[in-house]
């Protein structure tokens, strides 16, 4: 790991540093920075997303940390003695630093894997419905016919292929919470 102070971080954010730097934390598995001013955490979160591309997760716990949560990719505020700003500015919000590894793991691991089947099953719904009217329009000479009433489009879209990505979403948990929290490497697997 890497740990630089807020003097260092001022000088390594001049134009001339930035990319020795930036060569230097991809290096490293973790770079603290500590003592750091809200512009030059503002600053360094810019600095990352712009120039390595990469998806940035910022985690605060006062109101010094909120540009830094907004420039972020991913926000995650801390509910802690120095009030609640920055969980007001963030995405996520945990009570505590430890709920981090549960948020990440158990958590985006979910979201992620219930996100993209839903996104197949919306693929799957509209190919097999277009596939119908597809297949119809031969049936009736390419006229321009209408097979249904706008009514049942209405109701397929809203009632009858809906509840399926509901309940889906809500109780699907491909892998438990506890073999996600024993191995780290499913979350990378699963992207």
């Amino acid at each position: 790991g890497l740990v630089i102070d807020g003097r260092t971080l001022e000088h390594i954010l001049h134009d001339s540093l930035q990319n020795i730097f930036l060569e230097l934390t991809e290096k490293c598995r973790a770079v603290v920075c500590c003592q750091a001013t809200p512009l030059q955490k503002n600053v360094l979160v810019k600095l990352v997303r712009s120039k390595l591309k990469a998806m940035t997760l910022a985690v605060g716990d006062g109101a010094n940390d909120v540009s830094m949560i907004q420039v972020a990719d991913i926000g995650v505020g801390i509910s802690g003695q120095e009030g609640m700003q920055a969980v007001m500015a963030s995405d996520f919000a945990i009570s505590q630093f430890r709920h981090l590894r549960k948020l990440l793991l158990v958590h985006g691991h979910w979201c992620y894997t219930r996100l993209t089947n839903m996104v197949l099953y919306y693929f799957y719904k509209n190919v097999t419905y277009v596939n119908l009217l597809f297949w119809y329009q031969f049936f009736c000479g390419f006229s321009g016919t209408s097979m249904t009433d706008y009514w049942i489009l209405i109701l397929f879209n809203l009632l009858f292929t809906s509840v399926p990505p509901i309940i889906y979403g809500v109780l699907d948990k491909d892998v438990s919470a506890e073999i996600l929290m024993e191995l780290p490497q499913l979350y990378t697997m699963s992207q």
